[in-house]
C-alpha cells in the first residue's frame, strides 16, 4: 500500500529531464528502448489515474459533496445540489502508454515481468474504461485508441454491454497474467508486489459485477456464475491491500485536503460535514465520528464536551444555501476533524479498499448469490476494517479522547447486526458501506451507491435541486462537447441508440434498467 517516494520522485525526475532533450537527440533511434522504459510509463499512467480520481484541495471535496458526506460554505456548488455537467473522455487517452509499455517490457527477456505489465495494462485498462461508463453509458471501447496502430481517429462507440463484457474479460486476463508474474518496478502503490495487484484485479471484479446486480437474467454475461468463480480467487484480505496513495511532507505529494508549509490549501474554511453522515453515526453510537469530525462550537458553548455524541450537529446537504451560510457563522455545525487539515499524512486515500470487498461479499450473501459463509461475518470484517484503518491511522489527540480499541472493534458489529428482509439488510450493508467511505474511494462511490440501490436516502429539495427537473436527482453525465466537436457521427449514433437522441442527465443507461 505504501509508496516509494524515493523511485517515484526519481522516475518523475527522470521523465522530466527526457522531456527537455532537443528533438532531434530523442528521435536518432525511436526503436530503442533507451527513448523511455516500461517502469517510467507504468508510473506515468499509476499517476494520472489516481491523480484524476484523488484531486487536492477544493476539488479533492467535490464527489463528497454529491455522495452528500460534504457541505460547501463559499459559494453554492453544483455538486452538493445535484447538477451534473460534461464528462471528459481524458480517462482514455491516459491508456496511449500501455501499448509501449508493453512494448518495453517484452524487450527486458523475462517472460514473468513481461506478463506482471501486462497484467497492470488490463487492469488499468479495465479501471478507465469502467469508471467512463459508469458516468455517461456507451462509450468508445473496441476501437478507442487504434488511432496510431489502425488510423482509427473517430472510434464507435461499444454498447454499455459490450463494454462490461470487455471490462470482466480484461480481468480475467490480468488475474491470469499477474499469476505468472514476479514483481516489477515503476509501481508506487503495491512496490511492485504482483500478488496485491491480483487481489486488487479479483476484487475490483466483484465490485463490477455488484454493479450488475439488475443483469442476472442475462447469460452472456452470467453474472452470478462469475461472481461465485472471481470470489474463489485471491481477494484482498485487510487494509493493507487498499489500492491506495500514501503521502509524504513535499509539495504536490501531502495529503489532499492538509494545509501545512508544502501545501497552500486556501479552502479549509468552507466544508461543513453532512446529516447525511453524522445522523447515521450518531443513531449507531458509532466512534467513528469522533475520528471523522469536530465537534459544534454551538454545542460546546451549551456545555456538551467533544467526547459527547450529542456535540456533533450535520447540516441537511439540500437545505437552501443560504440556511447553510447562517449554521457556519453561528458555529451551528461540524467541521472536518482537524488532523486532515494539519497532518501532510493524515491516512492513505483509497480507490479501492478492503472493506469496499467485504461489504460486496455481504451483499452477494443476502443475494444468494454466494454461500459459506454468513452475510453477517463479511458484514462485521467491513466495519471492522474500516475501523481498524482509522484506529491506525489517527494520532490519539484527533480522536477527541473517544478510543477504537480492539474490544469495542471487536463487539461493535453485533450492536448493528444484519436483521429483517433481505432488502433491509442490504440497506444495511450499504448504509454502513457509507459510513465506511467518508473522504475514501474513487470518484463518486456513493452516490453511484445510492443511484443503484436507494442507500443511504438522499433527500430530494424540489426548492434546492439544480436539476431539471427539480423533481428528480440526474442519473449520469452527458457526454464531452469534445466528442461532438470531433466524432460527430459516432456520438449522435449513441445518443439515438440509447436515449432517443437527448443527451441529458435524466436518460437512463443500460446498467440501470
Amino acid at each position: 500500500m505504501k509508496m516509494n517516494h524515493t523511485l517515484f520522485a526519481t522516475i518523475f525526475f527522470l521523465m522530466l529531464f527526457g522531456c527537455t532533450k532537443k528533438f532531434d537527440a530523442i528521435n536518432t533511434n525511436p526503436n530503442a528502448s533507451l527513448d523511455s522504459r516500461a517502469d517510467w510509463l507504468a508510473t506515468s499512467m499509476i499517476t494520472s489515474i489516481t491523480s484524476s480520481d484523488i484531486s487536492s484541495t477544493k476539488s479533492f471535496m467535490q464527489p463528497f459533496m454529491l455522495g452528500k458526506y460534504i457541505l460547501w460554505s463559499e459559494n453554492q456548488e453544483s455538486y452538493q445540489y445535484n447538477a451534473l455537467g460534461q464528462a471528459g473522455f481524458g480517462r482514455i487517452t491516459v491508456l496511449r502508454n500501455v501499448d509501449p509499455m508493453l512494448k518495453y517490457a517484452q524487450t527486458l527477456g523475462d517472460p514473468a515481468i513481461s506478463a506482471s505489465y501486462q497484467g497492470l495494462a488490463h487492469f488499468l485498462r479495465a479501471w478507465q474504461f469502467f469508471q467512463l461508463t459508469m458516468q455517461v453509458g456507451d462509450i468508445p471501447y473496441s476501437q478507442a485508441l487504434k488511432g496510431e496502430s489502425e488510423k482509427i481517429i473517430k472510434p464507435a462507440y461499444d454498447a454499455q454491454k459490450t463494454v462490461f463484457i470487455g471490462i470482466l474479460n480484461e480481468l480475467d486476463q490480468a488475474d491470469e497474467a499477474f499469476s505468472k508474474g514476479k514483481n516489477f518496478s515503476g509501481d508506487f502503490i503495491y512496490n511492485g508486489d504482483v500478488t496485491k495487484w491480483r487481489k486488487l484485479a479479483n476484487s475490483f471484479q466483484l465490485h463490477v459485477l455488484m454493479n450488475l446486480y439488475k443483469k442476472t437474467n442475462d447469460n452472456e454475461l452470467n453474472v452470478i456464475q462469475r461472481f461465485k468463480t472471481v470470489s474463489a480467487r485471491p481477494l484482498m484480505q485487510s487494509y493493507t491491500d487498499n489500492f491506495a496513495v500514501t503521502y509524504i511532507d513535499t509539495k504536490g505529494y501531502s495529503y489532499p485536503w492538509s494545509k501545512t508549509s508544502k501545501q497552500n490549501n486556501s479552502f479549509t474554511i468552507y466544508p461543513m460535514v453532512s446529516s447525511t453522515l453524522i445522523d447515521s453515526l450518531k443513531a449507531k453510537n458509532d466512534r467513528r465520528l469522533f475520528y471523522y469530525a469536530e465537534p459544534s462550537d454551538s454545542l460546546k458553548k451549551k456545555g456538551f464536551t467533544a467526547d459527547n455524541f450529542n456535540a456533533y450537529l450535520g447540516i441537511e446537504p439540500s437545505d437552501a444555501y443560504s440556511k447553510t451560510t447562517t449554521s457556519r457563522s453561528n458555529g451551528a455545525f461540524s467541521d472536518v476533524n482537524k488532523r486532515y487539515v494539519d497532518l501532510y499524512n493524515a491516512e492513505p486515500v483509497s480507490l479501492f479498499s478492503h472493506w469496499e470487498l467485504q461489504f460486496i461479499l455481504a451483499e452477494a450473501t443476502v443475494r444468494g448469490w454466494i454461500s459459506g459463509t454468513s452475510a453477517q461475518s463479511y458484514y462485521a470484517a467491513g466495519i471492522q476494517s474500516s475501523m481498524n484503518f482509522l484506529s491506525n491511522f489517527t494520532p490519539s489527540n484527533y480522536n477527541h479522547g473517544v478510543v477504537m480499541d480492539a474490544n469495542y472493534i471487536a463487539t461493535y458489529p453485533t450492536t448493528v447486526a444484519l436483521s429483517g428482509s433481505a432488502e433491509n439488510q442490504i440497506k444495511q450493508i450499504i448504509t454502513q458501506k457509507y459510513m465506511a467511505g467518508f473522504l475514501q474511494g474513487a470518484d463518486y462511490n456513493a452516490w453511484y451507491e445510492f443511484r443503484r440501490t436507494g442507500y443511504p436516502v438522499f433527500k430530494l429539495n424540489s426548492n434546492t435541486n439544480l436539476n431539471t427537473p427539480s423533481s428528480q436527482f440526474p442519473v449520469r453525465w452527458t457526454y464531452p462537447q469534445t466528442e461532438l466537436d470531433n466524432n460527430a457521427d459516432n456520438y449522435k449514433a449513441a445518443i439515438q441508440s440509447q436515449y432517443g437522441g437527448v443527451d441529458d442527465v435524466n436518460q437512463v443507461m443500460w446498467l440501470l434498467k
